[in-house]
């Protein structure tokens, strides 16, 4: 079953175009992620998801409804954590999921609640005082007093440390493995490519490419590479000796891309026969994140750099 369906979906603020004619679905109990850096559209997708901002064109359904038209209907059954999550200074996590609790007419259990975001410890701390981990992981519990089918979280983890990132990843794996769905953007590739079950990368408004991370890099990647710390000596070695795709970063590295196995064997040999000096060989392939800046030209994790308007 499909719990999000886009079809051509498309949104302009005068002559932006923020969303150009997107489409894409999102299956019960998987964990989507969209990608993108500023500008890109994830946010005002979400928003339109959300029944928050309506589309110029282009059909859309959540959890089978309409979400401008049947927003009551479906709120009942969401969650949502909006970018930069904050609530009022003092209210303790435990009063705050009291307070949405009556908002929404339903008898949470408090303590099962912060216990699932792992914030018990911290139940009866005022909201001033907790750390920026502390308060996502609030805006966590928040967002499923309503015992929600589909949550939305918009940029969770933006500014916190590893730490806090990695406790709120575990709140998330939780959520998929209680057989819920969730709509995720995110600035960190790791996160996406840790959490998600499949990804899109947004880019000016349009979707340039999608699938499963491990699909995304397989079609987009290029392939294994053999990495060795050494100048450039030896990348011309290896390409005029040995015929192989060497090349130098000018960073004091020299990267072999392995078409084959044999490759790598051939390289280790003529490695050794340079009679050149090297250290640190290792072996990898792309990440998503090496993908993401091939296609879109920026890590996301830099912002605020002025290639894209915010949004």
């Amino acid at each position: 079953m499909r719990a999000i369906e886009v079809e051509s979906l498309e949104k302009s603020y005068g002559s932006l175009k923020a969303v150009g004619g997107i489409s894409f679905s999102v299956d019960e109990g998987e964990v989507f992620s969209l990608l993108g850096p500023n500008g890109a559209g994830k946010t005002t997708t979400i928003e339109i998801l959300e029944g928050l901002r309506d589309a110029d064109s282009g059909k859309r359904r959540v959890l089978g409804f309409d979400p401008w038209k049947q927003g009551y209907e479906l709120h009942r059954k969401i969650g949502v954590i909006p970018q930069g999550f904050k609530f009022f200074l003092y209210p303790t996590p435990r009063e705050a999921v009291r307070y949405y609790s009556a908002l929404f007419g339903v008898k949470a259990d408090v303590d099962k609640l912060l216990q699932r975001v792992l914030l018990t410890e911290s139940a009866d701390t005022y909201f001033l005082k907790l750390s920026g981990g502390q308060k996502q992981k609030l805006g966590m519990a928040l967002s499923l007093v309503n015992d929600p089918e589909l949550v939305f979280l918009d940029e969770p983890t933006t500014g916190l440390d590893p730490a806090a990132r990695r406790a709120v990843w575990e709140v998330i794996r939780g959520l998929r493995k209680e057989g819920r769905t969730v709509l995720l953007t995110t600035h960190y590739l790791q996160e996406a490519e840790e959490l998600a079950d499949r990804v899109a990368i947004m880019d000016h408004g349009k979707i340039i490419t999608s699938g499963t991370p491990g699909e995304i890099i397989a079609r987009h990647g290029s392939g294994d590479r053999l990495t060795i710390r050494a100048d450039e000596k030896l990348g011309a070695y290896l390409r005029e000796k040995a015929g192989l795709a060497a090349e130098f970063d000018g960073h004091g590295r020299v990267s072999v891309r392995l078409k084959t196995k044999n490759d790598a064997l051939s390289a280790l040999k003529a490695i050794e026969e340079s009679g050149l000096d090297w250290s640190d060989l290792s072996t990898r392939r792309d990440s998503l994140e090496d993908i993401f800046i091939r296609m879109v030209g920026e890590n996301p994790d830099d912002q605020g750099n002025g290639r894209h308007p915010p949004g």
